[in-house]
């Protein structure tokens, strides 16, 4: 009778599990759904700022306000960055990190509205749908927050409240200055047009300011009194696009002139150009830096000006964990992906007739992509953040299909209901992930044995910008 009573337990365990993850699934999405219209006010009034890096101050208040209002312990300024903060809640380990970013673009401005329409008088936009990203973290780690008291369970969430992603590598000061020494696992999502939990790696970056200085002088009176910084900035440009036809075809470089002069008949006696090295791996963007400089100096040399850089910002590589990315497809394919109403529709349909050749069809927001490892060729300071200790991310469709980041379409749809509920999606799939790694600890065992083999024994962490203070003013 015991024998059979056994076999009747053991086969009714499943069910169990079952039955328990689809509990947790309908808690989180009860706790999320509740505070859907909070979320959605949060990341519209960050989109309606646009506060570039460094310069946040009311978009990092307003989520630091709202985690304290649910209980989180607070401490801003951190890593000496004015905007930059922690918010954590509960008692014990393991300690989950959420990241949250909240900087927008300069250079660019839209409405929320499916045709090219620029506000008058804004300089930035979220393009990159950052204002999603801080909001969705916010509410991720709020729910996360309420499940470990309702359960009781040991451990931590902690928000970080990451500035200047954008070109200013917030974070990594973050990991310099040791903040991530004593977290177990850091969880971060990103706005996209696609649903993805697919295990992609980043390019490693840097880039810097080249300021070159020369004489001025009436341009037709004297130009033989003058020496151009203008022409040592236009011949340094002139030798790094020869030199791109001789760098590994992963590496992109770019860049563009933030000042050249006023005036045609004034030879310019400063100029400046601000530049992007990437490549996939940290030692492949020094090389090129390398060459970089050089030129540098053969066109002041050339020019007869003196030049100077600064570095501006530094990323390493993300460090994939497919233990972790598994997981978090999993979690995802749960969660689903975004059911547009009529006129969400209207709406994407009209943004969708302003691509040309997109890469996702409409109808995709629906899906959730293939689990795949590849390679991505953006930079990403959360790169620095996955060296400190096992991380793992995701995409959702926050935007329409085909939707290029950095686009007046990605802003249009960050502003409005199709971005917002892409949050509700990554604020849901986060949490499930987070309430994963509290409760299975064979799986924190898995990624850490996978972190620690991926790094190798010798590790030791580089920044890729050296050890230069944060610019606080890269964006005035």
């Amino acid at each position: 009778m015991i024998r059979y009573s056994l076999i009747f337990a053991l086969a009714a365990l499943p069910a169990m599990a079952q039955a328990q993850q689809t509990d947790v699934m309908s808690d989180i999405s009860a706790l999320v759904d509740a505070r859907s219209a909070e979320s959605a006010k949060t990341a519209r009034k960050l989109w309606e700022w646009a506060e570039v890096g460094y310069q946040e101050q009311k978009s990092s208040g307003l989520l630091q306000q709202s985690l304290k209002a649910n209980g989180f312990k607070i401490t801003d300024g951190v890593a000496d960055i004015p905007t930059a903060f922690t918010a954590e809640f509960g008692s014990g380990g393991p300690i989950i990190a959420i990241l949250a970013e909240f900087d927008a673009l300069p250079g660019i401005n839209q409405d929320a509205v499916a045709t090219r329409t620029p506000i008058e008088g804004k300089g930035a936009a979220h393009a990159c749908g950052h204002n999603l990203f801080g909001a969705g973290s916010v509410e991720a780690a709020i729910a996360v927050s309420k499940w470990l008291k309702q359960t009781g369970t040991p451990g931590r969430v902690r928000l970080y409240g990451t500035p200047a992603e954008e070109g200013g590598s917030g974070k990594v000061y973050m990991v310099r200055a040791g903040l991530f020494d004593d977290v177990d696992f850091a969880l971060h999502w990103h706005a996209g047009d696609e649903n993805s939990a697919a295990a992609r790696t980043t390019l490693a970056n840097r880039s810097a300011k080249f300021r070159f200085r020369g004489t001025s002088a009436h341009a037709a009176g004297a130009p033989d009194k003058a020496r151009s910084a203008l022409d040592g900035v236009e011949a340094f440009n002139m030798m790094i696009n020869m030199m791109r036809e001789h760098v590994p075809q992963e590496s992109r470089i770019h860049y563009v002139i933030t000042e050249g002069g006023t005036a045609p008949n004034v030879v310019p006696d400063f100029a400046e150009v601000f530049y992007y090295v990437r490549h996939p791996d940290p030692t492949g963007v020094d090389a090129i830096w390398t060459r970089l400089e050089e030129a540098a100096r053969g066109a002041a040399l050339g020019t007869g000006t003196k030049v100077d850089w600064e570095v501006i910002h530094g990323n390493n590589p993300l460090l994939v964990n497919e233990s972790l990315a598994k997981m978090m497809d999993a979690k995802l394919r749960k969660v689903g992906g975004i059911q547009y109403t009529p006129a969400e529709q209207e709406f994407a349909e009209n943004i969708y007739a302003s691509f040309d050749k997109p890469n996702n069809k409409l109808g995709s927001e629906k899906e959730i992509q293939p689990y795949e490892k590849s390679l991505g060729y953006g930079s990403t300071d959360v790169g620095d953040v996955s060296y400190a200790t096992p991380t793992v991310g995701l995409r959702t469709a926050t935007w329409v299909p085909g939707t290029s980041a950095h686009s007046w379409q990605s802003s249009a749809a960050s502003g409005m209901s199709i971005g917002f509920k892409g949050t509700q999606v990554a604020a849901k799939t986060l949490a499930l992930a987070a309430i994963e790694l509290y409760t299975n600890p064979e799986l924190r065992a898995k990624a850490k044995a996978e972190f620690d083999d991926a790094r190798g024994p010798d590790y030791k962490y580089k920044s890729l910008l050296g050890d230069r203070d944060p610019p606080l003013d890269y964006r005035k």
